[in-house]
């Protein structure tokens, strides 16, 4: 039996109407927020408090800032996964669920 991959929410930081999402260290101030969550037996010590959690990554995809949300955080603190979640929705933005694949490099579909 395999283990499905979590999913992963994208919270864009563009509202509902379209407007982009201020301030512009918006995405990069949740992630840190989220920092502490990690998996468990994750690398512990002097600088562990340096860097996102796996959970929780700011990205900029097609020029807007993004926060990638791992479901897994759900698992790992339920209180941390509603806090972004809500924040999301207090803050009009939009939000799509989705993974991201691999670049596979200049591959093109071909045309059937």
């Amino acid at each position: 039996m395999s283990s499905a991959k979590p999913r992963e929410v994208f919270i864009q930081g563009v509202t509902q109407d379209g407007r982009v999402f201020r301030p512009s260290d918006w995405a990069e101030r949740l992630a840190g927020a989220m920092s502490c969550f990690r998996p468990e037996g994750s690398g512990g010590g002097i600088g562990a408090f340096i860097g996102y959690s796996p959970y929780c990554v700011p990205r900029v995809i097609n020029g807007v800032k993004c926060v990638i949300v791992n479901e897994a955080l759900r698992d790992v603190e339920l209180m941390a996964w509603d806090f972004v979640m809500n924040f999301a929705r207090d803050n009009n933005l939009q939000v799509a669920e989705a993974c991201l694949l691999p670049e596979t490099g200049s591959e093109r579909p071909k045309a059937g």
